[in-house]
């Protein structure tokens, strides 16, 4: 698996990608929806987007990372808020290439420490996660407002 950053030439494979994170989720299909929504990530420059890419280069799945920062550690924390690999594609590496270089990436901006949450019964990527040794946090809860 190849990975790289992902540009606004990938703006079209890389829409269908999101559109099918969100009906993993559960959500209803908005390719226009989730266009705009990668438009505004490349003009805002708010995300790092990592791809990756098959031996055919065909796209294969996203990590998305949203920079922060901690009040209490007094440093950055980035927030590994999405990572999908494409049905036809896993069992290939990308999901553990993508991590990986999400890693890396974060290492390379001096990010102090890097976060996410998944669903409480997404086994599989639980199982991906703790391979490579991310811990689960058992001393916050997480707590949501819709307003």
């Amino acid at each position: 698996m190849n990975v790289r950053a992902a540009t606004l030439q990938d703006l079209d494979p890389l829409t269908r990608l999101l559109d099918a994170y969100r009906q993993f989720y559960r959500q209803p299909s908005d390719l226009e929806a989730a266009r705009y929504f990668l438009e505004q990530r490349f003009g805002l420059g708010d995300s790092f987007i990592l791809v990756a890419e098959n031996a055919a280069g065909e796209m294969a799945g996203f990590v998305q990372l949203f920079p922060g920062l901690s009040t209490v550690g007094l440093n950055t924390r980035w927030t590994l808020n999405d990572l999908f690999v494409a049905t036809e594609a896993r069992g290939q590496g990308a999901g553990r290439a993508l991590m990986k270089a999400a890693v890396t990436l974060a290492q390379e901006h001096g990010v102090a420490r890097l976060v996410l949450m998944t669903q409480v019964d997404n086994a599989l990527a639980q199982g991906l996660y703790a391979s490579l040794g991310w811990q689960r946090n058992r001393e916050f809860y997480s707590y949501q407002l819709t307003p």
